[in-house]
């Protein structure tokens, strides 16, 4: 079946799922495989949950006029989506899709964008963090007609992976938060982190109206933005078009505004200095497309942060800046210096990085000596990797263990930050 012919199927039902367990009537299920799952053997159970049609590529799976056999079904869903995407294209050159990447703050910032844009355009964007290569698909495929704005969030572990997402998706704007350590196991090293990242730039660089928006502090932003038709600038200093400084940060971040933006003050809901280029970034974008500026203080104030990033939790006289979504050498040092500014008390909980390579043991070691250079109440360590390395701190193999030392403490008027990779489940340290 060719891809147009798929289109027309899709048009009637234009609600696409790749989990059997959310199936909603008219669905057309896509029937993808993974490691240690083939979601073939799923097809029929979609279609008596109600699916329209199953997108399926092994042909004994086949149902009489309710599979649609292909080669292969990522392929397919990726070329439906690029289809779609290229619906919104005009002879005036369509609506901004705004992507996003870096190695911190991708999903804060892509929030914050998304709540001053839909403040006064429709705005569609990408879902919790679905930024591979199935969620950026997913993403386009609940574009509706009505939209006027899609911002897109590109995540990325490998040389390549940024390159081809651009392919799908299409971008006609770009913004890179920062090129920090982070999989340095699959990007080989920072060069290889920057490398990886601005290809979301190197595809917009070969539009005659690509635009991109820069973090004007980062000298090696302004390189890797040369040669781009539009470079819209942000920063602390300098000749940015938007200029704003931290205010204030104990733990909540305010923010002054020194240029571009009438509101001069602006109270966030977000925990960190770490997330001042974040909040300058939404301004920026919200400025250029003629969001206004009441709208915009309105937009960022209003944003709560959730799904344990960079969420302020008051529980009985303590505070605890739950930050456990993701965690890298970079995120990690921003976040540990952030916290240590923090007047009173203070407990650090921190689980194990993911996804170095042969660099881990010496970013923990670093970690560790990092820490020791500030006064802790109490430093807890989780995970493998500390065990590793040779310090003086608290250590635990897991959040488990973590939850059951929490339980048996009797802190007052404390600040704790719990904060690792997604794989340690760090939150779980504050389960009840």
């Amino acid at each position: 079946m060719e891809i147009s012919e798929l289109y027309e199927i899709y048009k009637k039902y234009p609600s696409v799922q790749t989990d059997t367990r959310k199936i909603k009537k008219g669905d057309i299920f896509f029937a993808l495989k993974g490691p240690n799952f083939n979601g073939n053997e799923f097809s029929q159970n979609a279609i008596e949950a109600g699916a329209s049609h199953a997108v399926i590529d092994e042909k004994k799976f086949e149902i009489p006029d309710k599979t649609i056999l292909v080669d292969d079904v990522l392929t397919v869903l990726q070329q439906l989506a690029n289809h779609h995407r290229r619906q919104f294209n005009t002879a005036g050159g369509g609506i901004p899709f705004i992507a996003i990447t870096g190695s911190n703050g991708k999903t804060t910032t892509k929030e914050l964008i998304h709540a001053v844009l839909a403040s006064t355009h429709i705005t569609y964007t990408t879902e919790g963090n679905l930024n591979n290569h199935i969620g950026i698909p997913l993403t386009l495929l609940k574009i509706k007609e009505d939209a006027q704005m899609v911002v897109i969030e590109m995540g990325a572990n490998h040389i390549g992976e940024i390159a081809s997402y651009c392919e799908i998706a299409l971008p006609t704007h770009g913004l890179i938060t920062n090129c920090g350590k982070a999989h340095l196991e699959g990007f080989g090293s920072e060069e290889g982190v920057r490398k990886a990242k601005g290809e979301l730039f190197d595809f917009l660089r070969t539009l005659p109206h690509g635009c991109v928006f820069v973090m004007w502090d980062y000298d090696y932003l302004q390189k890797m933005s040369k040669g781009i038709s539009g470079v819209i600038k942000y920063g602390t200093r300098g000749d940015a078009h938007v200029i704003g400084r931290v205010l204030k940060s104990d733990p909540l971040l305010e923010v002054e505004i020194l240029q571009g933006l009438d509101e001069k003050l602006i109270k966030t809901q977000l925990v960190g200095e770490y997330n001042l280029p974040n909040v300058l970034a939404a301004i920026t974008i919200g400025k250029y497309f003629n969001v206004t500026d009441a709208k915009i203080k309105f937009a960022i104030e209003n944003y709560t942060p959730s799904n344990s990033r960079s969420q302020l939790i008051q529980k009985g006289d303590n505070k605890i800046i739950l930050d456990a979504y993701n965690a890298n050498p970079s995120s990690m040092k921003l976040a540990i210096e952030n916290f240590s500014k923090i007047p009173g008390d203070k407990v650090l909980i921190l689980g194990s990085m993911a996804e170095l390579g042969k660099e881990s043991e010496k970013e923990h070691q670093a970690l560790v000596e990092q820490i020791a250079d500030h006064k802790w109440k109490e430093v807890i360590l989780v995970g493998n990797e500390f065990e590793k390395i040779s310090h003086s701190f608290h250590q635990f193999k897991n959040s488990e263990e973590v939850q059951n030392w929490m339980q048996q403490q009797r802190f007052k008027n404390t600040n704790i930050l719990i904060k690792g990779s997604r794989s340690m489940q760090m939150e779980k340290a504050l389960k009840d």
